[in-house]
């Protein structure tokens, strides 16, 4: 003879709903993230003509606070000096080419 459990009733809503963010700090950070983004388009956009020739479809890494840029052949290395630089610091990578873009869809 089997005994029949209890069946659980599924509870709605997210698993950790107290770690839901309102939307006043997702509008801050999605605002922080475009604010980060430009700074690094603007110094892409400066240093891009001198490079683009001699480097096309290499890659730029961008650290906006010190405007500074490390450029390779291989997205990781690039990554890797600007994380060796500035240990502490978020880097944006573009793609030395006509629109910076890094990847293909």
């Amino acid at each position: 003879m089997t005994e029949s459990t209890a069946k659980q009733l599924a509870r709605p809503g997210r698993i950790f709903p107290e770690r839901t963010l309102p939307p006043e700090e997702l509008a801050r950070r999605k605002a922080e993230l475009e604010a980060f983004h430009q700074l690094c388009r603007a110094i892409f956009e400066r240093v891009r003509p001198e490079h683009i020739e001699k480097n096309y479809g290499w890659y730029i890494a961008v650290e906006p606070n010190s405007g500074n840029y490390f450029i390779d052949e291989d997205i990781e290395i690039a990554s890797q000096k600007a994380r060796t630089k500035h240990p502490n610091a978020v880097h944006c990578t573009f793609c030395l080419n006509e629109t910076g873009a890094t990847g293909t869809i």
